[in-house]
């Protein structure tokens, strides 16, 4: 099963519009001001190609964020119940990007740390789900012969100096 490829500045797009819409009515600062921080992380890593740590760092900061939304939405999501009808409107788009939001981290942090595999990452976790690996350095070919075997010996046994019994 081929994983789909998704581009990190999709990733960073997404989580960057879904944050601006979930700190519109009802969420802290703090919400904001870690999740924009990760997502310049982000930005980071969209410009170093080859980094692999700007990839890590921005795959720990998305899986922190997880953590410390759950936390905002826990403490502040019952704070404007008795809010007018247009507040009212505002505060559900609000709640719903917000919860988006939430709900699509774990995904992304799947592709970015396929995005750290790719780099050349090489902290290995296993989830469970299957991996993309390109590497076949250490595979080698069935056409191709070791030097140091031969036809006639090809366990590369050592040689006795005794003659054969014959019986």
């Amino acid at each position: 099963m081929e994983i789909p490829a998704i581009n990190l500045k999709a990733i960073v797009l997404v989580h960057w519009l879904l944050t601006v819409w979930g700190s519109m009515a009802w969420l802290p600062n703090s919400f904001s001001w870690g999740n924009i921080s990760v997502l310049a992380i982000g930005v980071w890593a969209i410009a170093q190609r080859d980094s692999i740590d700007a990839v890590l760092m921005f795959l720990i900061g998305m899986s922190v964020t997880i953590l410390t939304d759950i936390i905002h939405f826990g403490i502040y999501y019952p704070l404007n119940e008795f809010a007018a009808e247009r507040g009212r409107d505002v505060f559900r788009f609000s709640a719903g990007m917000a919860i988006l939001s939430l709900l699509l981290k774990p995904a992304s942090c799947f592709f970015v740390y396929q995005m750290y595999r790719e780099r050349g990452g090489d902290y290995n976790v296993n989830f469970g789900f299957p991996s993309v690996s390109r590497n076949r350095d250490a595979y080698q070919s069935i056409d191709q012969q070791d030097e140091s075997s031969s036809p006639a010996n090809p366990f590369n046994q050592a040689q006795e100096s005794k003659p054969a019994r014959t019986y």
